[in-house]
């Protein structure tokens, strides 16, 4: 595990512009802006830290406009020591390369995956990029929501230090209908929380379903493991998938099965149980046993060496805990490999392929409606 510092270039809020002609004015307590780097095509790209005002351990998460993505979180252990316990890169090239499989990213506009990529608003039917053949995966293979500069735009400070961007999708983007303005919120609270706030709207109807594609590791980036991470999940069934990983409608239990963590389990004890199936381990999505609406505890990750813990509330229905599975060595930060199960996910989202399941949670959005979803990111150490 190492320990992180941020970039020595520091730069006051007031100057920030995206590019895109929108500028975050004036400057907040507890926000920083750095430069990140510039695109391929000379586009300035900024990261921002924000550092929560009341922690014991000075928890800072960073972000960036590009992909409006999780960069690092320094979290303390149980001795406080700080670690950045996110994989990623040090500047906005790493996150261009081949070598980035979608690392704290937003993910869309339709996260997960859709059918042969295809589906149908009304009587038209739209076609999108087979990027995970014979599947469309996360939004797209090139103006997708991870691969785009994103607007900063004014944020509420009002429950901790935190910065909004905004990115407006046009009509036709990576095949789907409608304009659609897509608006995240990261927030870092006094009580060690990291907040993602979405928001979209659209001028036609168009499928939308939006997560944030951490990958964690509890011991900090570039440790060799998350098979020692206990992991339970509130969630008593799952969506079984064909052999391309496409939901098949069907909705089962996960008692007597390897996907069965009610209770706290160490991530390694039955995923070998997993590694010869079409997941090659663990990439399912998860139902969330909800009582009602609003926050619910969807996921907690135990590290018992660091004493760290990591849960996960959501507002939506289900959960993907995917294990890292094609991880296989290429360099993250300070070129560190980042090994095969060396991080996990735990996206908040609506089930994979909802736009051809009616009997799945519905993830179209119309014109006049606002789409809405908080994932909370609650760290403590035991």
């Amino acid at each position: 595990m190492r320990s992180r510092c941020l970039p020595a270039i520091l730069l006051p809020l007031a100057l920030v512009h995206t590019g895109c002609g929108s500028v975050m004015s004036g400057r907040n307590i507890g926000v920083e802006r750095y430069d990140f780097g510039t695109t391929k095509d000379g586009t300035p790209v900024y990261v921002f830290a924000l550092t929560s005002p009341n922690s014991s351990g000075e928890v800072v998460a960073r972000v960036t406009n590009y992909g409006a993505t999780l960069v690092s979180m320094l979290v303390p252990d149980r001795n406080g020591k700080l670690d950045d316990v996110v994989l990623g890169f040090d500047d906005v090239r790493g996150y261009q390369s081949a070598n980035n499989q979608y690392f704290g990213c937003i993910a869309g506009r339709v996260a997960n995956r859709i059918a042969k990529g295809t589906f149908k608003v009304g009587d038209t039917v739209y076609h999108l990029a087979i990027n995970n053949p014979p599947n469309a995966l996360h939004g797209g293979a090139k103006r997708s929501l991870d691969k785009v500069v994103w607007d900063v735009v004014e944020a509420p400070q009002d429950k901790g230090p935190a910065v909004a961007f905004q990115y407006v999708s046009p009509d036709g983007e990576e095949g789907y209908p409608g304009e659609l303005t897509v608006k995240v919120t990261y927030t870092l609270t006094a009580k060690e929380e990291l907040r993602i706030d979405y928001e979209a709207t659209t001028n036609a109807p168009t499928p939308v379903n939006l997560t944030n594609h951490a990958y964690w590791n509890l011991a900090g980036e570039g440790s060799d493991t998350i098979l020692d991470h206990e992991l339970t999940l509130a969630c008593s069934q799952y969506t079984p998938v064909d052999n391309t990983l496409i939901p098949t409608g069907a909705i089962a239990k996960v008692d007597g099965t390897p996907l069965d963590f009610k209770e706290a389990t160490a991530i390694g004890k039955r995923i070998g149980q997993l590694v010869d199936t079409a997941t090659k381990g663990y990439d399912h999505n998860f139902i969330i046993d909800r009582q009602g609406p609003g926050l619910a505890l969807a996921a907690r990750v135990y590290h018992k060496p660091s004493g760290r813990t990591l849960e996960v509330l959501t507002t939506e229905p289900g959960i993907q805990f995917y294990s890292g599975n094609f991880l296989k060595g290429d360099p993250g930060k300070g070129g560190v490999p980042y090994k095969l199960r060396s991080g996990l996910c735990l996206e908040a989202q609506h089930y994979p392929n909802s736009i051809n399941q009616p009997n799945f949670p519905s993830t179209l959005l119309e014109p006049g409606q606002v789409y809405r979803q908080t994932t909370v990111y609650r760290f403590s150490v035991h």
